[in-house]
């Protein structure tokens, strides 16, 4: 079993990657900046630890001795600028961190955007008529942290966009995987679970298939 240290265990998406883990009998190291928000989750295999991913030195104390590091940083939010910025200056931040341990560093898997996926034709999600501009401002910052660790090459990071619409919905365990391409349904649309997302990152995890990449998943 794998120890994974994770960011953001306590937001909407980080929380069901959190519970995948210990389901499948990890050990899991919740960072967040309030540990009293995860009392629910108490867990003989779960440890909560207070940190910030826009510390590097933060970064590097989660990460020290674990198998992988999950940066589930970003969700809720109100306000698109904010959100820029933090998912541009957590993957500066993890980046740093991580390289600051060396060969001990784990693996950095990255809860990232769907915005910059191509569509069917030829432009991306974000290029879409009538987005709102809190959505526009979440997407581009999602694309500034992409192309920012696209341009990492010391550290070992995979970067897992979700389906054009994520939400609630059952785990089936199932799901179809793509590349820089949104993968869509016969019927045009693109959609995945946050329980089935979770399961994807897991599986990735257990088994990298897409080592300095970013992929997709959708049903």
């Amino acid at each position: 079993m794998a120890k994974i240290a994770l960011f953001g265990a306590n937001g909407g998406i980080g929380v069901h990657i959190l519970r995948e883990a210990l389901r499948r009998g990890h050990d899991v190291t919740a960072v967040v900046r309030d540990p009293a928000k995860l009392a629910a989750e108490e867990h003989d295999r779960l440890a909560v630890l207070t940190g910030d991913v826009l510390d590097p030195r933060s970064v590097a104390t989660a990460a020290a001795g674990h198998d992988a590091l999950v940066s589930a940083v970003g969700g809720g939010y109100t306000d698109g600028a904010a959100h820029a910025a933090l998912v541009v200056g957590a993957a500066a931040s993890l980046a740093e961190g991580l390289r600051s341990l060396g060969p001990a560093a784990p693996g950095l898997y990255v809860v990232g955007g769907a915005g910059s996926l191509r569509t069917a034709d030829g432009r991306q999600v974000w290029d879409a008529d009538g987005l709102p501009e809190l959505a526009l401002q979440v997407m581009r910052g999602q694309g500034d942290a992409l192309e920012y660790f696209r341009s990492v090459a010391d550290v070992d990071w995979t970067y897992l966009s979700p389906a054009a619409d994520i939400g609630p919905g059952e785990r089936t365990g199932a799901y179809r995987t793509g590349l820089d391409d949104l993968v869509t349904a016969a019927d045009g649309t693109s959609r995945i679970s946050v329980a089935d997302y979770a399961v994807a990152m897991l599986d990735e995890i257990e088994q990298p298939r897409h080592l300095g990449k970013r992929f997709t998943v959708a049903y």
